[in-house]
């Protein structure tokens, strides 16, 4: 059965998954690069740019996990651009270029319509207007049976996690704390949703922990 799932989401040690001050020059905020630096080193990242080499350690293991078996992905407004309230015009398309790195259908959460757009390399962007419910519908029809990854940012897993919905997550830790910014878990009961840890490895980049709902 297709799964709803988090895969590679970095995550300070003090519980941000984003730091404070977000804006176009720093779409992460203030330190919220540091939480990816166990990624951009990998094979896996690297490819997804088009660039050769990278490391195939026990971090490039988790990153390519990520893509496995993935049919579309869920976006909250944040991680495809900058732009706040109305769309302005129809120039932005995302902060990937021309080739962004789905490949698949991509469902974006939004109050403001927009028609979808079609990126090279398969990618195509939706715009949803009408809640995490119907963005899960949709992608999940898009995936046709296979899985669903939620890429973020915080806000949106935290609201597909008090729904419930969430299968599977994989947090990377990182050793670095933010101290301020946007928290994933805080007031989120884990356990009471069913997940529980079963997967966890260090290495020297990050922490990586994986939470999976009970049977």
């Amino acid at each position: 059965m297709s799964k709803l799932r988090v895969n590679a989401f970095g995550m300070s040690m003090d519980g941000y998954g984003a730091g404070p001050d977000q804006r176009l020059e720093q779409p992460m905020g203030a330190g919220g690069m540091t939480l990816h630096q166990w990624a951009f080193g990998t094979r896996t990242f690297r490819q997804m740019f088009g660039q050769d080499g990278g490391s195939t350690d026990v971090d490039d293991a988790y990153a390519a996990r990520g893509f496995a078996n993935l049919g579309a992905w869920i976006l909250g407004r944040n991680m495809f651009g900058p732009v706040r309230g109305a769309w302005p015009d129809e120039r932005w398309k995302g902060w990937w270029g021309d080739t962004p790195p789905y490949h698949v259908p991509v469902f974006v959460l939004t109050h403001h319509a927009r028609a979808p757009i079609e990126m090279n390399g398969g990618t195509t962007f939706h715009f949803v207007t009408g809640g995490i419910h119907e963005a899960l519908a949709r992608a999940r029809e898009a995936a046709n049976g296979r899985d669903v990854r939620i890429g973020g940012g915080a806000a949106t897993i935290r609201q597909y996690l008090q729904a419930g919905l969430v299968d599977e997550m994989h947090l990377a830790i990182s050793p670095t704390p933010l101290g301020r910014g946007e928290a994933l878990l805080a007031g989120i009961d884990l356990p009471a949703l069913g997940f529980r840890c079963t997967e966890h490895q260090a290495t020297l980049a990050a922490l990586h922990v994986v939470l999976s709902k009970s049977a």
